[in-house]
């Protein structure tokens, strides 16, 4: 047994060494990453774009476009929803009226996530569909306080021509059906991007 320990603390020793010889002096790993300038993806200097737009939330009648997903047992007692979930696919549209020209789709989820007021826990994209922007998105994860006259979620990325996106998302109350849930909402969206 005693001759075993040293074989065992050498096979240690030199695993040890081929395992840190892939590790670079700072600390990254060569094997799977580098470091690369921003010149070499070919980014320009940054700007902050400014987007408006109003999205439809219709939770009732034939064609909904955001549908329960999740509903906790207490949902239906809680004045606040809590831990009812939605999937959507809202339009996002130019002018506040349903027949408005769309310009994109909010896809995503938002959940009933406060047990003392409306509060929602909003993951989401804006993928849109025209003009310049056709085919890139901009993805929100925030908290969206339904009730307040505005609310601010963060942009905290995007694809296409909103890479390396971050900034945020104004969310007003257009007009809400108490009655049914179904709502329109202003958005006054403010990115940073290359």
């Amino acid at each position: 047994m005693a001759t075993k320990l040293p074989i065992s603390t050498f096979s240690f020793v030199l695993l040890a060494i081929f395992s840190f010889s892939t590790v670079a002096v700072d600390g990254e790993s060569q094997s799977f990453s580098r470091t690369l300038s921003l010149g070499v993806k070919r980014l320009k200097r940054e700007k902050i774009s400014y987007l408006h737009f109003y999205f439809h939330d219709i939770v009732s009648g034939r064609n909904p476009t955001a549908i329960n997903v999740a509903e906790a047992a207490s949902t239906k007692t809680s004045p606040t929803a809590f831990g009812m979930m939605r999937m959507i696919d809202d339009p996002l549209t130019e002018r506040p009226e349903n027949t408005s020209k769309i310009v994109g789709r909010a896809q995503g989820i938002y959940a009933s996530a406060s047990q003392s007021e409306f509060g929602f826990l909003m993951t989401l994209n804006y993928a849109f569909m025209e003009g310049k922007y056709n085919g890139s998105t901009l993805s929100i994860l925030g908290r969206n306080t339904v009730m307040s006259e505005v609310r601010e979620m963060p942009v905290v990325g995007g694809s296409g021509l909103f890479r390396f996106a971050r900034g945020y998302a104004l969310a007003k109350t257009h007009w809400l059906d108490i009655t049914t849930g179904d709502a329109v909402v202003e958005y006054n969206v403010y990115v940073i991007h290359y």
